[in-house]
């Protein structure tokens, strides 16, 4: 997994929010090198994203976690 530079991370908000039609979705670059990009929603952060190259393709894949103490109340 490769580190992302900020044109990327720029990038791949306005791809997600697009794709999500979330306009308060943030893609954030780690505080400091060897962190993880993360993945918030109106300032809560909700995963990470991690960038893979294989034979010259770059991906990207979201690592989400919803607590299930923020679910809704079970009926």
């Amino acid at each position: 997994m490769g580190a992302m530079s900020s044109s990327e991370i720029s990038r791949l908000q306005v791809c997600l929010r697009r794709l999500l039609g979330s306009p308060g979705l943030t893609v954030n670059a780690p505080p400091r090198a060897g962190l993880s990009v993360e993945l918030a929603v109106n300032g809560e952060v909700v995963g990470t994203v991690h960038r893979d190259e294989d034979e010259g393709e770059v991906s990207y894949a979201i690592h989400m976690t919803v607590l299930e103490e923020d679910l809704p109340p079970a009926k």
